[in-house]
């Protein structure tokens, strides 16, 4: 192999080595803790303009990571070759997002099923606020942005035709299950790490989670069914963060778990 063709093969691991690391989610739950608001809303009332807003949910989870990339490079005064391949890659996802959008307002039986995403759009903001200053990892962001992707669920029940009672009763299930899910994560993986840890941010999560589905069903916004579920992982946690020190990858599986039997229980229950 001559020098030449060296220089031309050597510069592609480098390329995708940029590639992976402005274009791929680094947040191995964040794919889970989108896809549980699609699939609810999906299995519980499916239409072709839901199925383009949770595409586009999803499309959105993966557009964070290089849009994420250029809020910080530019919060920096800095401008890349990763900022340049990442404003390209944003720009080209959030023209994807943009075609659903259209596409789920053509197709859907109620045209006000954006108004969950205006409610949620300052959460997402503040979420990327942290992210371009690189704080992401935070508790507040993480939990801004967990009950922002939420709204997913109420917008395709809307765009489906559904109650309005229903669609944000929804968005409470699947908001309650997530938010009292992470912080109960941050603290195990703090306590894995042998960090010291206050185990009054999990328990306040678990008492808020349940309080929340509780709410909805009194106001008869969502059956019975999920406020025991949420009531169960809640009592779970309470006595996990006092039980034995797990991996992490462990307390992941735990909770994608939970999550998967939350959709399925309130599927379920809904749709009997």
């Amino acid at each position: 192999m001559t020098a030449a063709h060296i220089e031309d093969v050597a510069p592609a691991p480098k390329q995708m080595r940029l590639w992976r690391q402005v274009a791929v989610p680094s947040e191995h739950g964040g794919w889970s803790l989108t896809a549980e608001p699609v699939v609810l809303g999906l299995v519980v009332a499916w239409s072709w303009a839901g199925l383009a807003l949770g595409v586009a949910a999803m499309v959105g989870f993966v557009a964070r990571t290089p849009l994420k990339v250029v809020l910080v490079d530019r919060w920096r005064h800095r401008w890349l070759d990763r900022s340049r391949l990442a404003a390209r890659i944003a720009a080209a996802e959030l023209a994807v997002i943009g075609a659903l959008g259209a596409a789920a307002a053509a197709g859907a039986s109620n045209g006000w099923f954006w108004v969950p995403f205006a409610a949620a759009a300052p959460l997402i903001a503040l979420e990327l606020w942290f992210d371009m200053r690189s704080r992401g990892r935070r508790l507040v962001p993480e939990l801004a942005g967990t009950v922002g992707i939420g709204s997913v669920v109420a917008a395709i029940a809307l765009a489906a035709g559904e109650p309005t009672a229903l669609a944000l009763g929804l968005w409470v299930v699947i908001s309650a299950r997530a938010a009292a899910a992470i912080p109960h994560a941050r603290t195990m993986v703090l306590r894995a790490h042998g960090r010291p840890v206050s185990r009054w941010h999990s328990d306040l999560a678990q008492a808020l989670a349940v309080t929340a589905v509780a709410v909805a069903w009194l106001f008869d916004a969502i059956p019975f069914v999920p406020v025991l579920a949420v009531a169960a992982i809640a009592v779970f946690n309470v006595v996990a963060v006092r039980g034995p020190v797990r991996r992490a990858v462990v307390i992941g599986l735990q909770q994608m778990t939970f999550g998967i039997a939350v959709v399925a229980v309130t599927a379920i229950a809904v749709l009997a």
